[in-house]
């Protein structure tokens, strides 16, 4: 069993913390009406993966979707797979002809671990890099490995820092466990 890093441990004892003695923020922003962002036309999607998963760092920059590689991708919405947008997705490994990938956000979901947590979703911080084109950091979900066909793939954004994915990876077998 892999041993997992300190700042996932720390990043998941924060997000615990946050849940058993949270604190009111100064502001509460107002409730999202569902009128987002427009959603794109849905492939045929059989689930998330929810097996025992593999995870490995084998990146090639050479055009074609590798597992330690940021591309872009049309990932469902959790709550209806027939819906969903385009975003930035960092590839872990495969499910048969599927890619398996964690949805990245830009969205600081540490400000709000506790709401996070409770809501079942677990982030980690893995910084910036050129997969997005403004410079901000990203944070990865490791409690929902999503599948991604790789003729799906719209575009490589970057090669994640193996280190990085390292702890990703732990993060992932922490929160799957």
């Amino acid at each position: 069993m892999p041993t997992v890093p300190p700042r996932v441990l720390r990043l998941l004892k924060k997000g615990l913390e946050q849940v058993l003695h949270p604190r009111r923020p100064a502001s509460t922003p107002s409730p999202r009406d569902g009128s987002g962002p427009a959603t794109l036309e849905a492939p045929a999607y059989p689930g998330d993966f929810d097996g025992p998963v593999s995870i490995v760092y084998d990146p090639h920059p050479d055009g074609e979707p590798d597992p330690g590689e940021i591309v872009w991708a049309w990932v469902p919405y959790e709550e209806d797979h027939t819906r969903g947008k385009d975003r930035p997705v960092l590839l872990i490994g495969h499910d048969g002809p599927w890619l398996l990938a964690l949805q990245l956000t830009s969205k600081d979901r540490d400000r709000n671990a506790a709401h996070e947590l409770r809501q079942g979703r677990i982030w980690i911080d893995i910084g910036s890099g050129a997969w997005d084109h403004r410079g901000r950091p990203s944070e990865a979900r490791v409690n929902r490995i999503l599948r991604i066909a790789p003729d799906a793939i719209r575009r490589e954004g970057a090669v994640l820092d193996e280190a990085v994915f390292t702890e990703v990876a732990a993060a992932v077998e922490a929160a799957l466990s």
